[in-house]
């Protein structure tokens, strides 16, 4: 038998918040890749290891559904895979199926479903240590019984956790058919089988949840639980500046070190031109901001897998629901501060068409890491590094405000298309909340690998490109003999440049600012590298940062902050948009009402700053 025959395809199955995503970690490690089912932007997780027997095997991470009646096209998607009916995904050998087994209520109902599509499938008992901790007792052989199929015990975020699993997959065969279930066959009967099972099968003690419950008391109070959330968004702020500066700064000092020595080694050239110039210069200083995008990620992703992150959405559900929204739209507008493309796919978990739409058209007012290095040049550069109130740092908050600047355009944008639209009618937001748990150090660092190695391959992929392109335009054709101004302001982009400043003067932009927010529309953080490449070219060598504090005015930085609170977005945000809406027309709106209001910000704050004569 070949390898590919021999290998076993199997499918991770469950609710969302059982800890799949864990398990997948624990058993693929690093050895997985994400990418999306062709035509759509649904993402698809697959990974392999090889068994004790030394059988390989796939492991596909299929998106959290609650039911095979799909209501979301996350759902649609692990409803076709599991039923072999998906196009491009072969019906699996077998289904795991991971429940919380601190919450099987809940839980069971969907392994009933998928049970009575007479597939193979095992059920994994994840989470099995705050189980036990909890007094909670599971007769897994009568479960097993009962339902017809293995049940293992699994613990996701431990070492070895998932050593039960990975023995009775190594025995599985892709022949296995699961014992005939002796539970009732109709899809009305779900609520009283799974009744019965726990009867069967589960011993809960009385407080159960007492931790839960205490905690959820002070976090979810209608008052001082959003009290608690402004505060955890505004410590993340605060850490993003405070504990990213050394790292940034050492970084930083080592691009710039490097550039100087290939300076002093190259002769005068275009090569060396275009390696201190361009390279070093441009992709150097967007590098440098790779501490600040980590740290902003690592508080994300403890948020998510502590249990926090559906209370907040629960917490800000009446806020949003204000805005013509739920909670539901939380999670991807969230997921959006990291990056507007994710924050878009994520919409596809909430099942109402026009709340998903809102959702898609203001994600983009969220601000993306993309933003962040332009926001920390600025800020490091104009404002002074001291503290408020003895405790907080002056930088961290103007950061914080700048991020709050965009949620409130968010609601204020949704506000106004729930005004415009003619179904104003209001859904109600039902979501589990599930048990909180400590995040495991292991799916914390291969996230923070993941969103490191997306940065890092963006820097070398497209930055790379538009940095090369920019410095070839900024330093062809020559300057005419006799030329008195540097070689840049004859060049292509010197006259592109001139010729949109028509267009941005009014906002206080140089024509320097407008050759960088060219390319700036291919990814945001290629701004700052476009900007040092044609400072560099003009011949200062003092650094990104302190050029801008020594040459412009405090009213145009603050209107270029302003202008990338509503910047447009990448044209990768913009081809997401056409695959997620299937609209040309969406993709318009989204554009011009962003360029709108970042225009008009921009003027208003150019013109009243420089009133008062910043």
């Amino acid at each position: 038998m070949n390898a590919a025959a021999a290998t076993l395809q199997i499918a991770l199955v469950g609710n969302p918040n059982c800890g799949k995503t864990a398990l997948f970690n624990l058993l693929t490690g690093t050895r997985q890749k994400v990418a999306n089912y062709a035509g759509v932007t649904i993402e698809r997780k697959e990974g392999h290891y090889t068994a004790p027997s030394g059988r390989s095997v796939r492991v596909l991470d299929l998106p959290g559904a609650y039911s095979l009646a799909a209501t979301s096209p996350d759902e649609a998607i692990t409803r076709d895979v599991v039923m072999g009916r998906h196009a491009q995904e072969a019906a699996p050998d077998l289904i795991v199926c991971v429940v919380d087994a601190t919450n099987l209520r809940l839980h069971l109902r969907f392994v009933l479903e998928i049970a009575r599509l007479g597939r193979p499938m095992l059920l994994a008992l994840n989470m099995m240590d705050a189980a036990r901790r909890r007094g909670i007792r599971i007769d897994t052989a009568q479960l097993s019984q009962r339902l017809g199929m293995p049940v293992v015990e699994t613990i996701a975020v431990k070492h070895g956790g998932a050593k039960q699993l990975i023995e009775q997959i190594d025995a599985t065969r892709p022949a296995l058919s699961p014992q005939p279930s002796t539970l009732a066959s109709h899809s009305f009967d779900l609520h009283a089988d799974v009744r019965a099972l726990l009867a069967a099968t589960v011993s809960v003690p009385r407080r159960t949840a007492a931790v839960d419950d205490a905690i959820d008391r002070v976090v979810l109070h209608p008052v001082l639980g959003l009290a608690i959330l402004a505060v955890v968004m505004f410590l993340i702020f605060q850490a993003v500046f405070s504990w990213a500066t050394p790292l940034h700064d050492g970084i930083a000092n080592g691009m710039q070190a490097a550039g100087n020595w290939l300076g002093d080694t190259l002769p005068d050239g275009a090569l060396r031109s275009l390696l201190v110039d361009g390279v070093f210069a441009g992709l150097g200083t967007v590098l440098a901001f790779l501490p600040q995008i980590l740290i902003l990620f690592l508080f994300i992703l403890c948020l998510e897998e502590s249990g926090y992150l559906p209370r907040a959405a629960f917490l800000l559900d009446r806020m949003m629901l204000t805005a013509g929204l739920t909670g539901r739209s939380f999670i991807p507008l969230l997921s959006s501060f990291a990056c507007a493309i994710p924050g878009i796919m994520a919409t596809r978990s909430i099942p109402d068409p026009r709340d998903r739409l809102t959702t898609i058209l203001i994600a983009p007012l969220m601000t993306c890491s993309a933003r962040l290095p332009v926001y920390a040049l600025l800020i490091a550069a104009f404002i002074p590094q001291r503290t408020v109130a003895g405790v907080f740092n002056l930088q961290g908050v103007v950061l914080f405000t700048l991020y709050v600047a965009g949620i409130v355009s968010a609601l204020l944008v949704a506000w106004v298309i729930k005004r415009l639209r003619r179904d104003q009618s209001e859904h109600a937001l039902m979501m589990e909340l599930p048990s909180y748990r400590l995040p495991h150090p292991r799916d914390i660092a291969i996230g923070l690998y993941e969103r490191g190695m997306i940065f890092v391959k963006r820097v070398g992929g497209i930055i790379l490109a538009l940095t090369v392109l920019l410095w070839f335009l900024s330093s062809f054709p020559a300057p005419p003999a006799g030329a008195s101004e540097p070689a840049i302001h004859y060049s292509a982009a010197g006259m592109i440049g001139r010729a949109l400043h028509t267009v941005f003067a009014p906002l206080g932009f140089n024509w320097q600012i407008c050759i960088a927010l060219v390319p700036g529309l291919a990814a945001r953080e290629v701004a700052v590298s476009s900007l040092a490449t044609v400072y560099a070219l003009a011949g200062n060598e003092d650094g990104l940062q302190a050029v801008v504090a020594a040459q412009w005015s405090l009213a145009t930085a603050l209107a270029l902050l302003a202008w990338y609170v509503f910047a447009p977005m990448c044209i990768s945000t913009l081809a997401t948009v056409k695959r997620e809406t299937g609209s040309t027309r969406n993709v318009i709106v989204l554009a011009g009402y962003l360029f709108g209001l970042a225009w008009l910000a921009s003027f208003a704050t150019y013109q009243i700053a420089s009133a008062f004569g910043a």
